[in-house]
């Protein structure tokens, strides 16, 4: 049985933190305040890679204590937006 997908409001902290960690662990030259919840992170909107999404991956474990896999089936979707990821992270975080 899958969580529900927490709406923006209720994952606010943990996005703006997300945000935070993604522009600190890849030294992006934008504010993490102004990295909307449904900016896409791959591609398009915020521009990331491959290498940047196995470096937000790596952050991601660190931080909140669970692994994103490369061969995840859900990435696209975990990685499609700031409130994709937080939402992933909150369902499944350890720390």
């Amino acid at each position: 049985m899958t969580q529900p997908t927490p709406n923006a409001n209720d994952l606010k902290p943990l996005m703006d933190e997300v945000a935070a960690m993604i522009v600190s662990a890849l030294n992006l030259e934008v504010a993490a305040s102004e990295i909307a919840a449904d900016t896409p992170l791959y591609g398009d909107g915020l521009g990331l890679d491959s290498i940047d999404i196995l470096e937000v991956a790596l952050a991601v474990s660190k931080q909140y204590g669970f692994q994103l896999r490369a061969d995840d089936e859900d990435n696209l979707k975990i990685f499609s937006s700031l409130h994709s990821l937080a939402s992933h992270i909150a369902a499944n975080r350890t720390k």
